[in-house]
């Protein structure tokens, strides 16, 4: 029987071997010594005996051995010789008792190439085995800037903690990801041996379920498409899983693993489309929608907000709408639970007020295909849902331009929540106004979602008076209000101009797109679709205070008028950040991409992004989704 299957796998290797010439390849397998003949190496470390996957095991050390095989370990000899006879010997080993003895090879950038042993890995691959043990040693590079060398820097430190060679990512954040998908809390720890079978049970489930969609046409690897399955669901819930429903889950994602796959990202819609479908789409006359909160309105200025808009929405359509208010979704058991009670419903849409329900919505969205979820969140790749947010540095422009043509000093405070997508941009956009009117003016950065609960003081005790706080107020909150731009003198506050976010405006055009059908000319592939509106659509607005100087009124009618049209953009000419760099939008118009993942500060901004580990709670778990430097 084992000289048949060397026949077998010699009939293979023929095969391949035609197959690679005529595709202008070398049949023969890759040759690590004629590698590192243009390779710097900077040492070399012993691994021991290391399960190796056979799939990466890819060459031979020695060009000596490079013409009895194919690439792919496929036997080329007469069945006659003595390499068939100890291949055959090799077979019957394997189907007996099992090869046992371990390989010699060399790693190089996780990938194997065999000293001793090439028989056996003939053998094991021709039979499906999945892994072989073997003596390594690994060969290291010196390292580049090159996109692959940094992905093998970080491979290593992954394999340091881990011990697993077997995956592999095309970004190099692939294995930081993975490490703080396996252990949230601690992405530095080391895994013990427990925990390295639990996820090879895992990943080899996936792995399988994976393989079963997959065709030649995806670029990514198992890795890649593991993390997108991460985004969206627990690890510690999917250990239990069986590979039918890994599969199923996985079919219910596949967008967005495609989306992942081609790179697709985010569809920004600028502005709401006004126009018809040729042929609409017919759709209920009469709407429920869910609006879920994390906190409420009593104490949360942004639900009172989103709130408002809720109540414009139902007056908007004067009974076709529906809605119903589920709040205090504060904990993932409670964000389920609230879109569970939207499902049971009956909603036709859904809203989720806050990026930190964004994981959550996917899942509803992904169990629910007929029901419309939309997420309140920035820069966010899901074609499953889709997301929606506002132009918020609009405003945040001309109200710096308000407080640049007041202050006494040169001197404005700004007081920012959480550094996640689009806040920065919010920062400059303000610090830009003030700077057009007053060219040397200075915005003092406070933040007040961290551990250090004075910021208000500070700017108190540095003599401050001028400040740009909170976009809104909690409906149960009480005087005095720092909300907008006001004037601080001692205990007395002078409101001076607030940039409003009028929801309902948001709300009421995506509902009209979604009632006459042009909710899908919005769809691009599987692109996500991100709804991101300003000025020009309603959805910004600035209301000044009638005590500001008639100067400035006028002034902020023009700026408003010019912003809202298109003629004036905030970010345009030549902007230099903190460090020195310059960021030149004279000839080029900024895109809305660089916008919401703005990380850098002005030069007349006087403070910076706040670390992690300052973070309170609330704003560390934003940040871990939406920040613009994630921990």
């Amino acid at each position: 029987m084992s000289i048949e299957e060397y026949r077998k796998a010699c009939r293979l290797g023929r095969r391949s071997y035609r197959a690679s010439l005529s595709r202008g390849e070398s049949p023969f397998l890759p040759v690590l010594e004629q590698i590192l003949q243009h390779t710097p190496i900077a040492s070399q470390q012993q691994l021991g005996l290391v399960e190796i996957p056979l799939e990466q095991i890819v060459g031979t050390y020695y060009a000596g051995r490079q013409p009895t095989f194919t690439h792919d370990f496929l036997p080329l000899m007469g069945e006659k010789t003595e390499f068939a006879q100890k291949w055959s010997a090799l077979c019957d080993a394997h189907l007996s008792s099992g090869i046992r003895d371990p390989i010699k090879a060399y790693e190089f950038m996780n990938r194997f190439y065999v000293v001793e042993g090439h028989k056996r890995v003939s053998v094991l691959r021709h039979f499906g085995a999945v892994s072989v043990h073997g003596t390594v040693t690994r060969i290291l590079p010196v390292p580049d800037d090159s996109e692959e060398s940094r992905i093998y820097t970080r491979f290593l430190h992954f394999y340091a903690l881990t011990g697993v060679n077997y995956l592999w990512f095309s970004r190099e954040s692939g294995f930081d990801d993975l490490l703080a998908y396996v252990h949230p809390t601690d992405a530095g720890a080391t895994w013990d041996e427990q925990e390295r079978r639990d996820f090879r049970g895992f990943y080899t489930a996936f792995r399988r379920a994976f393989e079963e969609r997959a065709t030649d046409k995806l670029t990514l690897t198992v890795g890649d498409a593991l993390l997108v399955y991460a985004q969206i669901y627990d690890y510690a819930d999917s250990l239990e899983k069986t590979t039918a429903t890994l599969r199923g889950e996985l079919a219910s994602l596949w967008d967005e693993v495609c989306n992942r796959d081609m790179d697709a990202s985010i569809h920004l819609v600028l502005k709401p489309t006004d126009r018809r479908p040729l042929f609409p789409v017919l759709s209920s006359s009469h709407l429920r929608i869910a609006f879920i909160h994390v906190g409420k309105a009593q104490t949360s200025s942004w639900v009172y907000a989103h709130e408002l808009g809720r109540h414009d929405l139902e007056a908007a359509f004067d009974g076709q709408v529906e809605t119903i208010c589920l709040d205090g979704a504060d904990t993932d058991e409670a964000a389920q639970q609230a879109l569970t009670a939207a499902v049971c419903d009956r909603s036709d849409l859904i809203f989720t007020t806050s990026p930190r329900l964004l994981q959550p919505s996917v899942q509803a969205a992904l169990a629910n295909p007929k029901i419309a979820v939309l997420n309140c969140s920035l820069n966010t790749a899901h074609p499953s849902i889709r997301t929606y947010y506002a132009r918020m540095y609009e405003g945040k422009f001309l109200m710096g331009a308000i407080a640049g043509s007041l202050t006494p000093d040169d001197r404005i405070g700004y007081i920012a929540d959480y550094p996640i997508y689009g806040i920065t941009a919010n920062i400059n956009a303000f610090a830009l106004g003030a700077r057009l009117v007053n060219p040397r003016a200075q915005v003092y950065l406070e933040w007040s979602k961290t551990i250090r609960s004075d910021y208000r003081d500070r700017l108190s005790r540095a003599g401050i008076s001028y400040i740009s706080d909170q976009d809104m107020i909690a409906s149960g909150a009480s005087l005095p209000h720092y909300v907008g731009l006001y004037h601080a003198d001692g205990d007395n506050l002078s409101n001076l101009a607030l940039s409003l976010c009028r929801w309902g405006q948001l709300y009421e055009r995506i509902v009209r797109s979604y009632l006459n059908g042009s909710w899908n000319s919005d769809r691009v592939g599987t692109h996500a679709i991100n709804y991101w509106w300003g000025m020009d659509s309603g959805v910004i607005d600035l209301i000044c205070s009638r005590s500001l100087p008639e100067g400035t009124q006028r002034l902020m009618q023009l700026l408003k008028q010019g912003v809202s049209a298109g003629a004036f953009h905030p970010f345009s000419g030549r902007i230099r950040s903190q460090s020195g760099e310059i960021h030149d939008y004279q000839s080029r118009a900024i895109t809305p991409q660089e916008l919401i993942t703005m990380d850098w500060l002005a030069d007349n901004v006087i403070g910076s992004l706040p670390p992690f580990d300052e973070l309170l709670p609330e704003a560390q778990a934003l940040t871990r989704t939406q920040g613009i430097r994630k921990p």
